[in-house]
Parts: C-alpha cells; structure tokens; sequence
C-alpha cells in the first residue's frame, strides 16, 4: 500500500498505476489539447522522472501514427554519473522502438560541466549546468521539429520553482515556469504531464512498470540552492499535506488573475547564439564566455 496524505487515503500498487495513468493523460488533455499530427520531443535525462515520462508520452501517443515521438539526451560532461544515465536512457528507448538523440556539451558548446567547474569554482555548477542544459534541448528540440518539449518535472519539481520563484521575487519565471500555457518566441513549448504526481509515487510507479532508469545523483548536487527549497517543501508537507498541491494552485491563481498580459517570452535575443534572452547576451553565453566555452552560432541546429 502507497500512503497518500495529500488525498487522506492508501493506494495499492495496481491503483497507484492506474491512478498516475490517469493523472498524466489528465495533464496531457490540459497542457496539449486535441493535439493529433506532428513531432513531441521528450528530455530524457534517464532518471526515474524522464523514463516515466517517455513511457508515459509514448503510449499516449503511440497509438497515433501521425505523431513522432523522439527522445532528446544532453551529455554534459559529468564524469561517473551521467554515462549510466546515458546507458539506461539508451535501454528504454530501444525496449520502447523511439529515437533518441544525444546532445554533447563538448561538442556544441566547446567545454563540459566538469570543466567549467574547475574554471569557476565560486559559482554553483547547477547555475551554468542548468541554462546550458536547457539552451541545448530547446536547439535540438527545435532542430527535431517538435511542436512541443515533455519535461520529467514532477509535483515536489513545480512546488520547489514556485516557493523559489516566490522567494525571490522572481515574477519574470514564475510566468515563464513550464508547462507553458503559450509558445513564447524562440522557445519550443514546454509541457510537464507529470505535474500532478508527486516524486516518491513516480519512483514507484517506474519500480512496478520495470522501467530502466538510474538513481544516482549528480556529483555537484551538494551545491545546489535547491536543496534548501527541497527540504522547506517537504517540511511543510509532511506538517500540511497538500502543500506541494497548494503552491501549484497559487501559482496558477498569480497568473490568472494577476499576471495575465504580462509578456512570457524574453523581451530580446542574444546577439551571440540568437537564442531568447533578457539582455544583449544570453545567461548561456555569459557563463561560455568565462568558462572558455564557444557560443553557439545564431541559426545553427
């Protein structure tokens, strides 16, 4: 039996699977209504979030055979963690029949995590990790011709960005955060069908599906601010369960009633890469510019 607090009830293992098939098809018909030809586009990291996801996209969309599904991985150069990933990744995508592409920082962006690591060692690796992670998948995204980007973001990944984003006063994100109600300039539209599933039931569901993923963590983790938030969010879980529910709904209620016109894209693009970006050069660039990386041409795939 599976203790759910937040719904003051139990599930068995048959239910939990029914009930996160449920929920994600849910999200699905939300996130990407009646959406019937085309190309979706699935970060696959291989962690439990990202093997549910592609699992889960693959056999909502499976049956459609106007619709392409393809599987997206970024190398970040993260020696000891990320070629298990890399290896599970690679076994659930041909137990599953779906394209998988890897993106390699090296190669596209002239350095790795590891390495610029080294080259700034006051900054958190997550920080420039993130925003060249992202900037990756959205090209090849793009490159791939996807109409929409499955992110493996789960309950306990949403409430964390919004009680972060709240925190800091961060309205600009909180608007931008996926899923994305609309396409925004530049950037392929980003979903999160696990919206609804909180982390430890995606675990158990990936367990009882036989899915291949690895559950090691990344070696500069120990670094990341989001750890602090982490552990707020399930301090205040375990006290008022619903929490995690609770922010969600906040956040949704903000851009609703008071964000709503306020521009989601960013407002310029980055005289280096041509990507989206609040200033003259994108977050990308910045860090590639001290980290002895190479920007990414405007227009390149």
């Amino acid at each position: 039996m599976v203790d759910q607090p937040y719904r003051a009830g139990h599930a068995c293992a048959g239910h939990l699977v029914t009930s996160v098939n449920d929920r994600v098809r849910e999200e699905f018909h939300r996130q990407l209504p009646r959406f019937g030809h085309g190309t979706i586009a699935v970060a696959l990291s291989g962690g439990k979030d990202s093997a549910v996801a592609l699992a889960l996209t693959h056999e909502y969309f499976g049956r459609r055979p106007t619709v392409r599904v393809v599987a997206l991985s970024v190398d970040e150069g993260i020696a000891g963690y990320r070629s298990a990933t890399l290896r599970a990744a690679r076994q659930l995508t041909e137990r599953l029949g779906v394209e998988h592409e890897v993106v390699r920082a090296e190669r596209d962006l002239g350095t790795t995590t590891d390495r610029a690591a080294l080259e700034l060692p006051s900054t958190i690796p997550c920080s420039f990790c993130g925003v060249w992670r992202r900037q990756l998948l959205n090209r090849a995204a793009r490159a791939a011709g996807a109409d929409a980007l499955v992110l493996g973001f789960n309950l306990d990944d949403l409430a964390q960005t919004v009680l972060m984003n709240l925190v800091r006063g961060d309205l600009d994100r909180l608007v931008r955060m996926a899923p994305h109600r609309e396409r925004q300039p530049g950037l392929v539209r980003r979903i999160a069908p696990l919206a609804l599933v909180p982390e430890r039931e995606v675990y158990l569901y990936a367990r009882l599906r036989g899915l291949p993923f690895d559950h090691g963590e990344c070696p500069h983790a120990a670094r990341a601010s989001r750890n602090l938030f982490r552990e707020v969010v399930w301090q205040l879980e375990e006290a008022l369960p619903g929490t995690r529910q609770s922010l969600l709904r906040t956040h949704d209620r903000l851009v609703d009633r008071w964000l709503r016109g306020v521009p989601t894209g960013a407002p310029t693009t980055c005289r280096s890469c041509g990507e989206p970006a609040a200033s003259d050069l994108c977050r990308a660039c910045e860090y590639l510019r001290v980290a002895g990386g190479v920007a990414v041409p405007a227009g390149a795939p």
